[in-house]
Order: C-alpha cells, then sequence, then structure tokens
C-alpha cells in the first residue's frame, strides 16, 4: 500500500462501523447515506488488501485484520482528539462541530427553542441535536454529549447534574370538562390515561404510572413525549409531564395537586476523551447556563 492508496478519513467510517456493527447505524452518526460508508469501508479494505469485517445477517463483526485496525484507528483517533484540546486551547475563538444527544421531550420542547443562542454567541461553531427517545452511547460517538436521566456507574465518562424536574399529571380543560376531574389517586383507574409504551420506556426512571398506583395503565400509549404531550393538549386524557414541557401551555389543568408528584433528575454526560475539548466544553457550559438561568421551569416553586 502507498500513500497514494490510503485515505485517513476513511477512519472515521470504520470506528463507526466497528462501534454499531451496521452500516445504517453508522450512516446515523455520520450523518451519511449507508451507501457512502459502504463505498468507503471497500476503499479501506482495498486499501489493506485484506477484509476488515464479516457481513453478517446480524450485522458487521471484525476480522482478525479489523481488529488489529481498530486498536491502531482508536488511537489515532485519540491522538487527534489531544491535538484538537491543545490547539483550541491556543485560540479564544470557538469552532467546530458538536453534536448533542437529548431525551425528546428536553430536546425538542427546551433545548432546541435555545439553540440559537451558543451559535450567535460562537458563530464559528456548529451544533447538531438528536432529539430522540433512547439512551445514546457516547463510547460508540452517537454524541459528543449526552443528557441522560441517570448518573453513570462505569465506563470511560464525565457526568454533571444539570437539574432536578417535578413531573404532575396534567389534562386539557376540554378533557375535565367532558370527564371531570378524579379526587383522588384510586380515581385515576376511571380516567383515561396517556403514557409510554411499555417496549419504548428506554428508561425505567420513565416507568412513571406505576409508582402514582399499582396496576395503573395508559389506555393512550406513545412512544414520545412531544407526542404524549400533544395528545392531552387535544384532550385526549390525563398524562405524567415534565412541568418545563407544560409551563408553555397554562390553560393545561394540574390534576391531584399534593397528590402526584415525582422528581426526576437530568444529567450533562460527555466522554472522557472530549470533556474538555473546546467547543464540546462550550456547548456543555451552555446546556448547564440555560437550565440554570431557567431552573423555575424544572421545579416550580
Amino acid at each position: 500500500m502507498t500513500r497514494a492508496d490510503f485515505d485517513w478519513d476513511n477512519l472515521r467510517y470504520f470506528l463507526a462501523v466497528a462501534r454499531s456493527g451496521r452500516l445504517t447505524a453508522a450512516a446515523r452518526v455520520l450523518g451519511q447515506d449507508h451507501t457512502t460508508v459502504s463505498r468507503r469501508i471497500a476503499a479501506l479494505e482495498a486499501a489493506f488488501g485484506s477484509p476488515l469485517f464479516e457481513r453478517q445477517p446480524q450485522g458487521y463483526r471484525l476480522t482478525k485484520a479489523g481488529t488489529q485496525l481498530l486498536s491502531f484507528a482508536e488511537n489515532i483517533e485519540r491522538t487527534t482528539i489531544r491535538a484538537a484540546k491543545e490547539l483550541s486551547g491556543a485560540s479564544a475563538a470557538i469552532s467546530g462541530s458538536v453534536r448533542i444527544g437529548a431525551p425528546d421531550g428536553f430536546g425538542g420542547s427546551f433545548l432546541g427553542p435555545r439553540l440559537g443562542r451558543i451559535v450567535e454567541r460562537h458563530p464559528d461553531l456548529q451544533v447538531e441535536l438528536i432529539a430522540m427517545p433512547r439512551v445514546f452511547s457516547l463510547s460508540k460517538r452517537e454524541a459528543d454529549i449526552a443528557i441522560g436521566l441517570n448518573c453513570p456507574k462505569e465506563g470511560r465518562l464525565y457526568a454533571r447534574k444539570l437539574t432536578d424536574y417535578r413531573l404532575v399529571l396534567y389534562a386539557a380543560p376540554s378533557y375535565v370538562a367532558a370527564h371531570g376531574l378524579p379526587q383522588s389517586v384510586a380515581e385515576l383507574q376511571q380516567h383515561r390515561l396517556i403514557g409510554y409504551a411499555d417496549e419504548y420506556i428506554f428508561s425505567p426512571e420513565l416507568d412513571y404510572l406505576p409508582l402514582i398506583s399499582p396496576g395503573l395503565k395508559a389506555r393512550i400509549r406513545s412512544s414520545n413525549l412531544i407526542a404524549q404531550l400533544h395528545a392531552t393538549i387535544a384532550g385526549a386524557g390525563i398524562c405524567v409531564l415534565p412541568c418545563f414541557m407544560a409551563a408553555p401551555y397554562p390553560d393545561l389543568v394540574h390534576v391531584l395537586p399534593g397528590q402526584v408528584a415525582l422528581d426526576r433528575t437530568f444529567w450533562l454526560i460527555t466522554h472522557a476523551d472530549l470533556h474538555d475539548v473546546a467547543w464540546v466544553k462550550a456547548a456543555g457550559d451552555f446546556i448547564a447556563e440555560m437550565v440554570q438561568a431557567e431552573r423555575g421551569l424544572f421545579m416550580p416553586g
């Protein structure tokens, strides 16, 4: 292999496939289509003259050569990140691209409307927000910053507490007019509830209804908290919602005040390799700053 045969950028594609095990998942991480990822892997294999992956129905598995390359590629990645840290520290300007993975409720309702402020502060910074109901793997580089519902106990991760937040029951005036309000937790069994589809509860912290009353079930279910919010606004039923999401809709009725309230925590998590990279740190500090400035949204009163 000559230098002309080798494209260093293909190592990014190799790492993404090695970590995810699938072309489609790697393509999402890289912001490319899967055919581009496949072409890059093929070019890398041609340059080395050896297959790097076994193509199997369940995904891509590293060959012996691929396992050897993985160690070298990760060393190159760490060296590149260290260089970025030192070089970015030499300049006051913040530039680069940062990907933020967040639950759909926090990402869509709180963070999304405020992202314009960070690029006003740092005009050379590019921000990508992935707001989905899922856990993001920082070791697989699915995000540079993840907003999590619990503090990680293992892995090369740094976590800081963003804020506690409160969830209560809400209903629309139209639902209350048609069905009345429960006067006790026991009466919730007689009402139409909105909640998560069981198989899409991606964290135990989201399994609210059994904590309110054993056996309590949602009749309208969604994997997406924003969908649950809009179903509630439309009068479909009673729903457990974070106060910060309900705040822009003052007509929503607080159901069973003083009887039902759940507190949870948001954590800001970064990988050890990235937590002090200038543009990642700037984005993380921005998120923490915005949350603290509006902490009354998260814990009213």
